[in-house]
């Protein structure tokens, strides 16, 4: 299966979930890499007229846990998040195009580490910096 049907696979997979309400569209989704965005909408903005944290935190975090997915290692049923941090640099506006790329920094038989990056594409400024931690489950 390609990066690309894959992505296709993950996006209709999480309709009628948070990722799905909150518009994400996957591009690529692959062991160790995952892109995708979504389109700045008011559903998404905080009262005080910015981009709500929580909207790009959403994005780079189902980014992390869909590559995650992807990437367990044999005989993983799943993973849940351990850890997660993120540092804000740059906001968007209705219409803009929030991307995201996340990326496999470790990936070990308990625990892998992802970085993404959250980036206006209209502007092309990075907005987010993300990293989280993740556990590797197996069945018991």
């Amino acid at each position: 299966m390609t990066p690309e049907d894959l992505a296709r696979q993950f996006t209709e997979m999480q309709r009628g979930t948070l990722p799905g309400e909150l518009g994400m569209v996957w591009e690529a989704v692959e062991t160790g890499r995952v892109q995708g965005h979504l389109v700045v909408e008011a559903r998404h903005m905080a009262p005080n007229g910015f981009l709500h944290a929580a909207s790009v935190i959403a994005l780079v975090d189902t980014a992390c846990g869909y590559g995650c997915r992807a990437s367990l290692p044999d005989g993983a049923s799943g993973f849940t998040t351990l850890e997660l941090k993120s540092n804000f640099l740059a906001s968007a506006r209705p219409g803009d195009v929030v991307g995201c790329e996340a990326r496999l920094v470790h990936g070990g038989r308990q625990t892998q580490v992802w970085d993404a990056e959250a980036v206006n594409r209209a502007s092309g400024k990075t907005m987010a910096v993300f990293r989280c931690t993740q556990m590797v489950l197996y069945p018991r």
